[in-house]
C-alpha cells in the first residue's frame, strides 16, 4: 500500500514515514475495499454472481482505482451477457493501468474477433426489442424476440427472467419454472431468479397435490374387521361373483333386445328412413349452402388479416433501430473500438460520437456516461478544432448555415474555445437570428468574463437591443 499523498511505501505507522501524512483512515478505506474484493471473489467461485456484483461495486465505492476489482466485476459481467457493462469496465480499468494490465486480453479477445461485437450489439437490439413489445403487451412476439436473444447469448439472465415472467403472466408454469432453472445455473443467488422460481413451484405443488387427492380411491379388495385382539383380512370374493353374474344378465338381456328391434322395430324405422330422405338431402344442400358463405367469409377475414400483418410488419421494421438508447451504445461501441484499433482516426471517431443523442446521454447509466467522457476528453480538443476550421471557412464565405452547424460542434467539443462560441454568435447575428444570438452572445458573457471577447459580445447585444 502507497500513501495517498506522496506515492511512498507505507510501513505499520499511522503516518507516512516520507511526507508525514496521517494514512490511518486511508488505511481503514483501503483495507475495507480489499475485504469487499475478496468477499466478491469468493462468491464469484461459487456462481454466486449476483452478491459478487454487490460486494465488487462496494469494493469500487471505497476505492475506484481497484483494477482488479473492475476485471473481476467486467467477467461477470460478461459471464450473465451484459457485454456493454463489460467492455466498460476494462476500459477503464486499461486507463487506470495502461501496461501489465490482463484487460489488454479481454478487450483483445473481442476486438479480433468482428464477429463478436456484431453479435453483441445484435443481442441489444433485439433485447430492446422485446422490451419494447412487453410494454406494447404483444408478449407473443416479445418471447421470439427473446428466443433469438438466447441464441446468439445463451448466458444473458436478464432476458431469460423476462422470458420466465412473459411465462408466468400466460400461467405456462412448467416453461417458467425451465427457464428459471437455467438462470439459476449461471447465477446461483440472484434474488430475482429465486423469487419467480417460488412462485412457479408453489404453483406447481399445489397442481401436484390436488391430483393426489383426487387419485386416492379405497381398496375394494379386502374387509378387515376384528374378533377380540385378532385383526381379520377377508377378500371380497362374493362381490366379485355377483358382478360377473350381473355382467352375464345385462349381455343376455342385450342379446334378446337386439332381436326384438330386428324382428319388429328395424322394418318400420327402415321405411320412415326412406321417407325422409328427400327431407334430408334438402336440408344437406341447404348447409352446403351456407358453408360456401362461411367459407366465403372466411376468404376475406384471411385477407384482410393478411394486410393487416403486412402493415404490423412494416410498423415492426420502423420500430427496428429507432431506439435512442440502442442507437447510442451503437455507436459508443463503434468509437471506441475505432478509437483502440486506430487512435488517429479521430475523422471517424467524431462521425459515431456524433450519432449519440444529449437527451439519450442523461438518461443512461453512469458507466456509459464515464466512457462517454473519457473518450471525448481525449480526441475533444483535435476534433474540436477541425470543426472551428471548416466553420471559419463557412463563416468567411457567407455560409451561415453550415458554419452554425460546425462551430457549435467546435464548442460541444472545446469548450474552452471561446472564439468557436462567439463566431457563433455572429453567424446567427448575420442570418438575422436575434434571439439566438442574444442567447450565445449572453452565453460568452458568463462562460468568458472580463475579457475582449465578453467586451465585444456585450458591445453587439447593445447594438441588438437598440434596433
Amino acid at each position: 500500500m502507497v500513501c495517498y499523498n506522496c506515492g511512498a511505501e507505507l510501513t505499520r505507522n499511522d503516518f507516512c514515514t516520507n511526507c508525514g501524512a496521517d494514512v490511518a483512515k486511508y488505511k481503514k478505506i483501503m483495507g475495507s475495499a480489499n475485504l469487499f474484493y475478496n468477499e466478491g471473489l469468493e462468491k464469484a467461485s461459487v456462481r454466486d454472481l449476483s452478491g459478487a456484483i454487490q460486494s465488487l461495486r462496494d469494493c469500487l465505492k471505497l476505492n475506484k482505482a481497484h483494477v482488479e476489482a473492475r476485471n473481476l466485476l467486467g467477467l461477470i459481467y460478461f459471464e450473465t451477457g451484459e457485454y456493454v457493462a463489460a467492455l466498460s469496465e476494462w476500459v477503464i480499468s486499461k486507463n487506470l493501468r495502461p501496461k501489465k494490465n490482463i484487460a489488454d486480453d479481454y478487450l483483445g479477445m473481442v476486438q479480433n474477433d468482428p464477429a463478436s461485437i456484431e453479435n453483441i450489439s445484435s443481442s441489444i437490439r433485439k433485447y430492446n426489442q422485446a422490451l419494447s413489445s412487453c410494454y406494447r403487451g404483444d408478449l407473443d412476439l416479445a418471447v421470439i424476440q427473446l428466443k433469438n436473444v438466447l441464441n446468439n447469448n445463451p448466458n444473458f439472465v436478464k432476458a431469460r427472467q423476462l422470458m420466465a415472467l412473459i411465462y408466468l403472466n400466460q400461467e405456462k408454469w412448467k416453461e417458467a419454472k425451465r427457464e428459471l432453472l437455467r438462470c439459476k445455473e449461471i447465477d446461483t443467488n440472484n434474488t430475482m431468479t429465486l423469487r419467480y422460481l417460488k412462485e412457479a413451484e408453489n404453483v406447481l405443488d399445489m397442481d401436484e397435490t390436488s391430483l393426489e387427492i383426487k387419485g386416492r380411491r379405497r381398496n375394494p379388495d379386502v374387509v378387515k374387521y376384528k374378533v377380540d385382539n385378532e385383526t381379520i383380512i377377508q377378500p371380497v370374493i362374493s362381490k366379485r361373483s355377483k358382478a360377473s353374474n350381473t355382467v352375464v344378465n345385462i349381455l343376455i338381456g342385450i342379446v334378446i333386445g337386439v332381436a326384438a328391434a330386428c324382428l319388429l322395430i328395424l322394418p318400420a324405422r327402415i321405411a320412415a328412413a326412406r321417407e325422409g330422405v328427400d327431407e334430408s338431402l334438402k336440408a344437406a344442400n341447404e348447409q352446403i349452402d351456407a358453408k360456401t358463405a362461411e367459407i366465403s367469409k372466411l376468404e376475406q377475414d384471411l385477407n384482410s388479416a393478411d394486410a393487416t400483418n403486412a402493415r404490423l410488419s412494416s410498423q415492426l421494421e420502423m420500430y427496428i433501430g429507432e431506439d435512442g438508447t440502442m442507437t447510442s451504445m451503437d455507436s459508443l461501441l463503434n468509437a471506441v473500438s475505432t478509437y483502440l484499433t486506430n487512435p488517429e482516426e479521430t475523422a471517424l471517431i467524431a462521425e459515431y460520437l456524433d450519432k449519440i443523442d444529449q437527451a439519450t446521454l442523461d438518461q443512461t447509466s453512469d458507466t456509459f456516461g464515464t466512457v462517454y467522457s473519457l473518450l471525448m476528453s481525449r480526441i475533444g480538443g483535435e476534433v474540436g478544432s477541425g470543426y472551428y476550421d471548416s466553420g471559419m471557412k463557412a463563416y468567411q464565405a457567407d455560409n451561415y448555415e453550415d458554419a452554425i452547424k460546425d462551430l457549435a460542434k467546435a464548442y460541444a467539443y472545446d469548450n474552452k474555445n471561446g472564439d468557436a462560441l462567439f463566431n457563433l454568435g455572429n453567424a446567427y447575428r448575420k442570418m438575422g437570428d436575434t434571439i439566438n444570438a442574444l442567447d450565445i452572445y449572453s452565453q460568452v458573457i458568463e462562460e468568458f468574463p472580463g475579457g475582449e471577447l465578453a467586451t465585444r459580445a456585450q458591445q453587439y447585444i447593445n447594438e441588438l437591443n437598440s434596433d
